[in-house]
């Protein structure tokens, strides 16, 4: 099978990865990929916003399956025009794929659907922001309604920041706020057939003990030791399984993959907000645990067939990621800055340590590696359980020398003391 990968960042690179070491897999490529992807796939350049260039080079390749990996060009409709060359595509059609691309959209396919989630309302004015957040109160959660790379949500309890942030947006979902712990469950659908992957927890904030701001997410771990065992199975039934039959139903069947962002409220389970594609970086640590080859599935997902798949097999360990970030990121990121120290962690750490490339690049003149982005990498381990899993982390990403960088130290950190602890 010759697969074709669009996208650049971590999220590609463990797809790329997976893919990799596919046995159905002959040929992979990417587009345009990454510093490590390259070692991995042949790279190729492409506008991934631009559908004919992408169905071009597929065509080009004679692929069998295309992955989409980044938001914005599902929303774009670059999945539809690979389908319209009669290439499967794994990633929903543009009208389904405003799932995430239009936080309102998800509310009204929730609504009908009967799924549960924050009460919120849809506001273009001034004065409609400001009944909003009066009507909830603090703390505040105001919401682009449009992509914004998860960088579009502020929750604060200052009501003149949640202001500036919503009339900043134009067109914002001001909801109640969700107490209780946040879960990512992802799940492979061709548009009938529901199959949940293992949930993930991220972290988004920038610092330590969840403090600073938003960010694309800082890192992540699977399993989740402290969840109900019946929690993917609730999901399935609550969320999942009736959104799919609701975009079904409004003849925009989604195929692809269905990220659900939870709360586990003292009131029961909420949505918080749905993606249409892979997240980052809790693909990192769910890909890690998988034990099945990835490339029938997607496959299978992107032609219908996914009833017909046996049941997915994963490892009873533990993954943990924790992404090293650029200076200055979630602002402005400084980007040229050299990365050392990769050889050691393949050398001294694999395989149970790697590292899964994001903003990289390859410096022309001198082959180095360097930073291109926020977010530069994501360092991911595996163990026998999260506590060992953790140490390998951060012990490999130890080995990482990049001028400027930062990282959170406590990834996972609760989850592995309270399951030592039990």
């Amino acid at each position: 099978m010759k697969v074709l990968v669009i996208g650049g960042g971590a999220r590609e690179h463990a797809l790329c990865r997976a893919l990799s070491l596919d046995p159905d897999v002959t040929a992979l490529h990417c587009a345009p990929g990454n510093a490590g992807i390259a070692e991995v796939a042949e790279l190729h350049a492409v506008d991934a916003l631009d559908g004919g260039a992408v169905a071009d080079l597929a065509t080009a390749l004679e692929a069998d399956l295309v992955v989409i990996g980044p938001e914005a060009p599902l929303v774009a409709g670059v999945a539809d025009a690979v389908r319209g060359r009669g290439i499967p595509a794994f990633g929903p059609s543009a009208e389904a794929a405003r799932l995430e691309g239009s936080k309102a959209f998800a509310k009204d396919v929730m609504a009908s659907a009967g799924v549960p989630t924050a009460r919120s309302y849809v506001c273009t004015t001034a004065a409609e922001v400001d009944e909003a957040l009066d009507a909830f109160g603090a703390p505040y959660v105001v919401k682009d309604d449009g992509l914004a790379a998860g960088k579009g949500v502020v929750v604060t309890s200052d009501v003149q920041a949640a202001r500036e942030h919503a009339l900043a947006c134009g067109r914002v979902v001001i909801e109640e706020f969700l107490d209780g712990p946040e879960v990512s469950l992802f799940a492979i659908t061709d548009g009938e057939s529901v199959v949940p992957l293992q949930p993930a927890q991220d972290f988004k904030r920038a610092h330590d003990g969840d403090e600073g701001p938003n960010t694309g997410g800082m890192g992540a771990y699977s399993p989740l030791p402290w969840a109900d065992p019946k929690l993917v199975d609730e999901v399935m039934a609550s969320v999942l399984q009736p959104t799919v039959d609701e975009l079904r139903r409004r003849g925009t069947p989604f195929s692809g993959l269905l990220y659900a962002g939870l709360a586990i409220t003292s009131r029961g389970v909420r949505v918080i907000e749905f993606n249409a594609r892979f997240g980052d970086p809790e693909t990192q640590v769910v890909l890690a645990r998988l034990k099945t080859p990835l490339a029938r599935v997607l496959l299978a997902a992107a032609t219908g067939r996914l009833a017909a798949e046996p049941a997915l097999r994963w490892s009873d360990g533990a993954a943990v990621t924790v992404v090293v970030a650029s200076h200055n990121y979630p602002g402005t990121p400084r980007t040229g800055d050299p990365i050392t120290g990769l050889a050691d962690i393949a050398e001294q750490d694999g395989p149970e340590a790697y590292v899964l490339h994001a903003g990289t690049k390859q410096d022309a003149a001198s082959g180095a590696v360097v930073s291109a982005g926020g977010r530069v990498l994501s360092v991911t381990a595996t163990g026998s359980d999260l506590v060992t899993a953790r140490e390998r982390a951060y012990r490999a990403l130890g080995r990482i020398g990049l001028d400027g960088s930062h990282h959170r130290s406590d990834i996972a950190a609760r989850a592995a003391s309270d399951a030592t602890s039990g």
